[in-house]
């Protein structure tokens, strides 16, 4: 769900992922004859790259090996996504560079597809788009020792933060509630993995998950962690409930028994001034990661949508422990 007023965006992970997601295309071929003697197909080649000019590489940063490494850490997880550097140019602008790569599939059949972006003077970020991203060799680390200190919502698995995925979330969201399979399944797979869950409402266009989101604190506050993500879990499957402001009332009630917490003294608690500086503050936390859509995970600070499909959220955690040198 992306939310009515975008934010300046700092994470890379969403827009680099976003592409790789864009570009890669599972096909299903149904066949219920099978021909006699068939030709076996010729694996599709790899598209051919023109040959970089070294007339194109006219700044001194960033260096080829510095964007390749990047586009390593923000692709890596994807075998078949192919790239090459065509240019590093300086521009009118002193300590600007435009950067220019050619991108592709390995046995693609679309052409190689570019794309252009400017690295900044201080070589942690460039522009792309109307995007300011994270860069370098790797790029997370900012954001992953970030969230080590600040994501202080509810979590469940390892007390460690060696592996930690932040789901940023809204209560009333279709999307959200969509992502809880994903979510279950990972928490399933990745013992090892701290799982944290930040509130993430849109008020605009969520009316109840503000309320909901005050709640699911005060659960937590009151209850702890574990009871936290029972309400969640009732909340989410309720969410029908959430269109009123009299269905949202009882529905998060409902959600708040099955938690087995006291709903007066949740109730009491979601009115106080401090439960509301707490959803503002995971609000904040989000738009400071660049996150401006739910369902968002943070996989030790690279960003990918909860909702993309589960071995795609796979790939990209395996990656992400590989690329920290974690053990499986």
């Amino acid at each position: 769900m992306i939310r009515s007023s975008v934010r300046t965006a700092s994470a890379c992970a969403s827009l680099f992922a976003g592409m790789v997601l864009s570009l890669t295309a599972a096909v299903a071929v149904a066949q219920t004859e099978v021909p006699a003697a068939p030709e076996s197909p010729k694996p599709a080649a790899a598209p051919a790259f023109p040959k970089p000019d070294p007339a194109n590489f006219t700044a001194t940063a960033p260096t080829k090996e510095t964007v390749d490494g990047f586009l390593h850490a923000s692709w890596g997880y994807d075998e078949n996504r192919i790239w090459q550097v065509q240019a590093i140019l300086k521009t009118p602008v002193e300590g600007i560079s435009k950067v220019i790569v050619l991108v592709g599939e390995k046995g693609g059949k679309d052409q190689p597809q570019v794309l252009q972006f400017f690295a900044t003077p201080d070589g942690k970020h460039i522009i792309a788009g109307d995007q300011i991203v994270a860069f370098g060799t790797r790029p997370y680390d900012e954001f992953r020792a970030k969230l080590q200190k600040e994501a202080v919502g509810p979590y469940r698995g390892a007390a460690a933060k060696d592996l930690e995925i932040v789901e940023f979330a809204d209560f009333q969201c279709p999307h959200c509630k969509e992502a809880q399979a994903n979510m279950e399944k990972l928490v399933a797979d990745y013992p090892q993995a701290r799982f944290v869950f930040e509130s993430d409402p849109i008020p605009s266009i969520h009316p109840q998950a503000l309320l909901a989101s005050t709640y699911g604190y005060c659960v937590a506050k009151l209850a702890g962690s574990s009871a936290f993500f029972q309400f969640a879990s009732a909340a989410f499957e309720g969410q029908d409930g959430l269109a009123t402001a009299d269905g949202a009332q009882l529905t998060l009630n409902s959600a708040i028994a099955k938690a087995g917490a006291d709903a007066a003294k949740v109730a009491a608690c979601a009115a106080t001034p401090e439960a509301k500086a707490a959803i503002e503050t995971s609000r904040k936390l989000a738009g400071e990661l660049g996150i401006n859509q739910v369902p968002m995970l943070v996989v030790n600070g690279r960003s990918i949508p909860a909702n993309a499909p589960y071995e795609t959220l796979k790939k990209v955690i395996d990656f992400q422990i590989k690329l920290d040198g974690l053990a499986k």
